[in-house]
């Protein structure tokens, strides 16, 4: 028998042990969980051929999920770094991975990384593509992009980012923008088109990359090739035509039984975004969107994980459902392991505060259970429920009050000035009084 999808199962009324697991992390009724996976709204990326790997699902009505991206540069890093920066994303806290290597030898680095990695795993095959042509994509065809990404199902790869949206006709209106086109994978594929005259090879050929989805069920991540990658850009005609395309191609892989999710922007103005969310759950009919950032301004480099945090807290109290994370890096070069553990912090920031916002049920309540650890001057309380307790307990070290974690105070006030020290006292006076009125009317 052939194995179904989990998208399959669903709509047969099957729960799977996927499903279950979601369920169970989620604390929500499996039932539920089915119900969102058949109607599209959510996806479970579980290839079954990644043996060591949790489930996550993604949808409105569950947690907020966050990406962590690495992967090898030509210029930079190795197989073993970025294995390293994978064990780092995922201790920090990481959802989902996607490994976004470049340069020659990719399956040897996807496979190291795969038998390391206990989250689901992306990938974007055109990069291995254009590596097995030494960088020629003048040379990159229909076979070879089907190869490849048959060869990463079988592996194991749990999803795959695919421009199938960005067609010939898309690429004029992506020149006339301040930055053009910034996705890698969009870059590559606009150059094929315009130089061969021919349409997107991905979308000519969609049946038969569902054909391979439907085979391994990987999760289709649809590519956003012309995402904006400054606020000039944003909301253009050139982002807004590939989402119609989209859109489609959603409607597409629902009827052959893929699990499918959106990819959106980008860099876009604070106050552009909640259009841009609505608009993909219309266009897309409510399919998982999975956006980068988005970046709320183009200045702060350094500092862009900050920048990503504050528009993807607002993307995922939209519409959002997933969120790629960024690092201090991005726009200056490769992320290093630290700039991986403060990307994924930062978008985890954004994930919680964006959940607890929209009230979902259970979000509030570490926030509360920080309150009162506060309260009672439980330090290692605090740690364990911070998003980042080894940095929390790093910072509270630094500059450490003489009692250490019994202290009643921190440095920030100290003991006479701490306002927190002070409510405790008025409270236990408060006390104090009303059982001495009590004991005094009791004895009149």
């Amino acid at each position: 028998m052939a194995m179904k999808t989990q998208l399959e199962n669903a709509r047969n009324g099957k729960i799977t042990p996927a499903m279950v697991d979601v369920s169970r992390d989620e604390g929500v009724n499996v039932e539920t969980v089915r119900r969102q996976i058949a109607k599209g709204y959510a996806v479970v990326p579980a290839n079954p051929g990644h043996k060591n790997s949790k489930h996550f699902i993604v949808g409105r009505s569950f947690r907020t999920k966050v990406n962590a991206n690495i992967g090898r540069s030509t210029d930079r890093s190795s197989s073993r770094e970025e294995i390293r920066k994978l064990g780092v994303a995922i201790d920090a806290g990481a959802d989902f991975v996607m490994d976004l290597s470049v340069g020659p030898n990719l399956t040897s680095v996807r496979r190291q990384i795969l038998s390391k990695c206990i989250v689901p795993l992306g990938t974007v095959p055109v990069y291995e593509a254009l590596s097995l042509v030494d960088g020629d994509a003048d040379r990159l065809d229909a076979d070879l992009l089907l190869s490849v990404i048959r060869r990463q199902a079988e592996e194991g790869v749990d999803f795959m980012t695919l421009h199938a949206g960005l067609l010939k006709r898309h690429v004029p209106l992506a020149l006339k923008r301040v930055m053009g086109i910034v996705s890698r994978g969009g870059a590559i594929l606009a150059g094929w088109m315009t130089r061969k005259n021919k349409e997107n090879p991905l979308f000519e050929q969609w049946d038969a990359v569902l054909d391979i989805c439907v085979k391994h069920d990987v999760t289709v991540s649809l590519g956003d090739g012309l995402r904006p990658g400054c606020l000039a850009d944003a909301s253009d005609k050139a982002q807004f035509a590939e989402l119609d395309v989209l859109g489609n191609l959603v409607q597409k892989c629902r009827k052959r039984g893929v699990q499918v999710m959106v990819e959106g922007p980008g860099h876009v103005p604070f106050d552009q975004i909640q259009m841009n969310m609505e608009r993909e759950q219309a266009v897309c009919d409510r399919a998982p969107f999975y956006v980068l950032g988005p970046l709320v301004t183009d200045i702060a480099p350094g500092y862009d994980h900050i920048t990503c945090s504050i528009g993807s807290t607002a993307a995922a109290y939209y519409g959002a459902s997933l969120l790629c994370y960024v690092t201090p890096a991005e726009h200056l070069g490769l992320p290093t392991e630290d700039d991986v553990r403060a990307g994924v912090v930062a978008s985890r920031i954004a994930a919680h505060a964006a959940d607890v916002a929209r009230k979902l049920p259970g979000a509030i309540e570490r926030d509360i259970a920080m309150a009162r650890a506060r309260m009672d001057f439980d330090w290692k309380r605090q740690f364990e429920l911070s998003l980042d307790g080894v940095s929390a307990r790093q910072r509270y070290q630094q500059t450490l009050c003489g009692k250490g974690r019994k202290a009643d105070h921190c440095s920030m006030c100290g003991k006479d000035f701490c306002a927190v020290r002070a409510t405790k006292k008025l409270s236990e006076n408060l006390i104090a009084n009303t059982a001495r009125c009590k004991k005094t009317l009791k004895t009149k």
